[in-house]
């Protein structure tokens, strides 16, 4: 599947098509996971959609998760195997079928600290969670769990501290890389008919008789106001749920409240282990999770209270990972060995709705309600779940027309899926002739899946692009490039942040790399020097004050501190100043 090309160019056609007059049958509101999600299950459904995102797409909550496809261990204590048997349907699917490509397993380990009681306890819990999974059509995608003696588990993570733990229980769950699978879905509904345009806010949405039927946007990049006219409008802004709700000027609608989780990478050489750790602590679940070059460590679960656009990592909360990382690690880590950290909101869904709002309580993690007539709001759930989400929120608004036109979203691959296996067997070819390692060859395919041919081709087409970046060889010229032709880059931190990982996987946030990445896009982009130099001084003082931030001691400080830097497309606010 030759997915579109997403450039600055396709994104001011959207915006031509959605504003033309005619009515989308929906506008989507926001573009993190569940956005994305919507509007591939509204485009595979033969729906006019568009979706609009005020940032970057995943730019809020969904590229900053803990960034794991799983089924929520924890709610087994809470008894309710239905969501766990949901979550886990949804891992194995996304596993197997959707995103194979984007999608890895992973193997955890949970630790014991009690010889026979415990063993009993968290190996009846797991051996639960495999048979929930089992209960399925199709065939398992990950293996059973198994117990692991205390000789075992030295073997298999010889950084765990000797007296944590008397042996652990080995179980499967899988990653993603969160910003990708967004830009993923968004790419393979455009395919399929969705117009999508990031760095464009809604303003106003606009009623008639009462009913909302549209919006007003604000082009992040050139001003411009203009009107949309919709069927249907369904707000999926997450920790913005209130605030594009407000809009509407009703008084109905969810009540969400924002969690920072923060979590912290560090070198994979760092931690002698093969598998991953979950462990309990007091105030949340921290794991301890093996990805490509490092670890990722967290998180965090503490109430936000700033402004929602920058939650930043503390020196507090930085304390509090380490802290808990280290009281089972033989060899403590220190500040000097993190090399990234990054902070996230979640969108915690309060119970019940407010006053005369119509909903469908359709899973504990989320909601779907009827602001006012014309506009449906979803909030809650999580990343795993996110095509269950957009369905239950189609479902919603389209209410009888639903029948008719039933989501077909559980059999739709996302681009890259399709000839996976195909590709997989030209990769070694592809080795020899570009001299790729075998790692970036496997790097390469996880990111773009059967869509290695186009790298492919871009290098055909341009030799030079097959070489690594000099200062961040993890990732080719030809993958910024492609970010650039195919993947909707408008500025230089969209390359840093969402498209690579830069920003948190090398010590220095990609600041050594960022003139090759200029001299890849700005002939793509048509960026000139005065251009170029905004773009890398707005990157660098995005940097600077996130490092200021984490050497804060309050969420107060460092809101502040991260204040200091200017955003690159500023967002409108929408909440009058108090």
């Amino acid at each position: 599947m030759a997915t579109i090309a997403l450039t600055a160019q396709t994104r001011t056609d959207a915006l031509a098509a959605m504003s033309d007059g005619t009515p989308l049958d929906i506008l989507v509101i926001g573009g993190g996971v569940t956005g994305a999600g919507i509007a591939l299950d509204a485009a595979t459904r033969g729906l006019r959609v568009g979706i609009v995102e005020a940032q970057d797409w995943a730019s809020g909550t969904s590229s900053r998760s803990s960034k794991l496809v799983h089924g929520g261990l924890r709610y087994l204590q809470m008894l309710d195997f239905t969501l766990v048997h949901e979550a886990l349907t949804e891992r194995d699917l996304l596993l197997t079928e959707i995103a194979p490509h984007l999608v890895r397993p992973v193997p955890f380990l949970y630790p014991l600290e009690h010889r026979f009681w415990q063993r009993f306890y968290v190996g009846s819990g797991v051996g639960l969670y495999d048979a929930l999974a089992s209960l399925t059509s199709r065939r398992r995608a990950l293996p059973f769990h198994k117990h692991l003696s205390r000789s075992e588990l030295e073997r298999v993570f010889p950084d765990l501290r000797h007296d944590a733990a008397i042996g652990a229980i080995q179980y499967w769950d899988a990653s993603v890389d969160d910003a990708r699978l967004v830009v993923t879905l968004v790419r393979t509904a455009a395919e399929y008919g969705a117009l999508a345009a990031s760095r464009t806010q809604v303003v106003e949405l606009t009623k008639t008789s009462g009913r909302v039927d549209g919006a007003v946007l604000v082009d992040a990049e050139t001003g411009e106001r203009l009107t949309v006219k919709a069927d249907q409008v369904i707000n999926a802004t997450g920790v913005w749920t209130e605030e594009t709700e407000g809009l509407a000027a009703e008084e109905g609608g969810l009540h969400v409240l924002a969690s920072k989780g923060v979590h912290i990478v560090v070198p994979r050489e760092r931690i002698r282990g093969e598998k991953g750790l979950i462990l309990q602590t007091e105030k949340s679940v921290l794991f301890v999770i093996p990805w490509s070059r490092y670890w990722v460590i967290g998180t965090t679960d503490t109430p936000w209270k700033q402004e929602l656009r920058h939650p930043v990592a503390t020196n507090a909360d930085i304390e509090y990972v380490l802290e808990h990382a280290n009281a089972v690690l033989a060899n403590p880590l220190t500040k000097d060995d993190i090399i990234g950290t990054w902070a996230g909101l979640r969108p915690l869904l309060q119970p019940g709705t407010k006053e005369g709002t119509s909903s469908a309580k359709v899973s504990r993690e989320h909601t779907v309600a009827s602001v006012a007539p014309g506009l449906t709001a979803i909030a809650g759930g999580k990343l795993t779940t996110y095509r269950v989400m957009a369905k239950d929120a189609v479902d919603f608004a389209l209410g009888d027309r639903a029948e008719s036109l039933p989501s077909i979203t559980d059999h739709i691959p996302l681009a890259g899926a399709v000839g996976l296996q195909a590709v997989r067997r030209k990769s070694r070819a592809y080795a020899e002739k570009y001299g790729w390692t075998k790692a970036m060859v496997d790097h390469l395919l996880h990111r773009y899946g059967s869509q290695l041919t186009q790298i492919v081709d871009a290098v055909e087409a341009q030799p030079d692009l097959a070489r690594p970046l000099e200062h961040a060889p993890a990732y080719l010229r030809a993958e910024i490039a492609f970010a650039a032709t195919h993947e909707l880059v408008l500025h230089l931190e969209d390359v840093l942040a969402h498209r690579t990982r830069l920003e948190y996987e090398v010590p220095d946030a990609g600041e050594a790399a960022l003139e090759e990445i200029l001299d890849v896009i700005a002939p793509i982009l048509g960026w000139d020097q005065a251009r170029r130099e905004t773009e890398r001084r707005s990157y660098l003082d995005r940097r600077a004050a996130t490092e200021a931030a984490a050497l804060t001691a309050t969420d107060e400080e460092g809101e502040q501190a991260r204040l200091q830097a200017d955003d690159i497309a500023p967002m409108i606010s929408l909440v009058e100043p108090s």
